[in-house]
């Protein structure tokens, strides 16, 4: 696939001494979603901020569809739509004024069309001759969205765009990012709802202070990273486990009716099938059976705490 974002050894030190970003390298490919994970002050922000353009590089260098975000500033920027933490909006203009202005400032022609298609994508439409001041905090957001979209970018940032809204923006806002994606824009997502990132990314980057610790497919990072845990329940209780079932790394409760089995899943479908042979062999009866994988957050909080000094 074509590389939409390219970043090369992009280092950040601020005045104070903060080291917010440590050599990050990634290239993003046109038309993926990539959910960027990472604690508060992992360096996030910062990333996005440089490559739109808000706060200068220390080192490294990024390019947008082809273009250096330094020396093409401006044809970079034109290719980017921001969706910020921060709600910046024009109090005392209207739903309308506001997101049409948006569109001029990148040099767009007029198009009411596409900016009333917007509105209506994001539930805004019924508000559109209303002043920000008189929104909610929810339609505030909307508004944020439609500002970024306005433009037609290529590439969009959403930093942390549902933090503090409502179950309906969320929806309404995955469906559009899906249809985005459809027609070949770019979406890079930060969150700290990482059930959002395991439903709708198609890769993870974790990110902690300010190094990026790893960027793969979200369907591998689970295949590899993502333990499972077997539950079996037991015909009769027993008072220990058979000395022919060492091999396995099986926990029996207190009660004596239940094991539980912890494995990779690498190991898949064989191991399983040997445990059941081996328990079968040694006289135990299992009544039922029951599989639980570990989630994109377990994975994430144990990358985290590996990675901790």
């Amino acid at each position: 696939m074509t590389t939409a974002l390219s970043i090369k050894d992009l280092s950040k030190t601020y005045d104070t001494g903060l080291t917010a970003l440590k050599s990050v390298d990634l290239e993003i490919r046109r038309g993926e979603i990539l959910a960027l994970l990472g604690p508060n002050g992992a360096g996030k922000t910062t990333l996005i901020s440089i490559i739109c353009g808000l706060v200068k590089p220390s080192t490294g260098t990024v390019t947008v569809e082809g273009h250096d975000i330094v020396a093409d500033f401006r044809q970079a920027r034109q290719l980017i739509g921001l969706v910020p933490q921060e709600l910046h909006v024009e109090s005392f203009e209207t739903v309308w004024d506001t997101v049409t202005y948006s569109r001029g400032l990148f040099g767009k022609k007029p198009a009411p069309a596409l900016i009333e298609q917007i509105l209506r994508d994001l539930s805004l439409f019924e508000k559109k001759d209303e002043r920000i001041m008189a929104l909610s905090g929810g339609m505030k957001r909307r508004v944020m969205i439609a500002k970024a979209l306005a433009h037609e970018p290529r590439i969009l940032f959403l930093d942390e765009p549902t933090a503090g809204v409502d179950v309906e923006l969320r929806k309404d806002m995955w469906r559009l990012v899906n249809r985005l994606r459809d027609t070949g824009v770019t979406i890079i997502l930060t969150t700290h709802y990482i059930e959002e990132a395991e439903e709708i990314a198609d890769r993870v980057g974790v990110i902690r202070k300010g190094e990026l610790l790893l960027v793969e497919d979200k369907v591998e990072l689970m295949r590899k990273l993502g333990q499972k845990q077997l539950t079996l329940d037991l015909q009769q209780p027993i008072d220990q486990i058979p000395e022919a079932l060492s091999d396995y790394e099986l926990a029996l409760d207190m009660a004596g009716t239940r094991l539980t089995y912890q494995y990779d899943t690498a190991a898949q479908r064989t191991g399983i099938a040997t445990l059941l042979s081996a328990l079968s062999s040694a006289g135990i009866t299992v009544k039922d059976l029951d599989t639980e994988q570990r989630s994109l957050e377990d994975i994430f909080v144990s990358l985290v705490e590996e990675e901790a000094p």
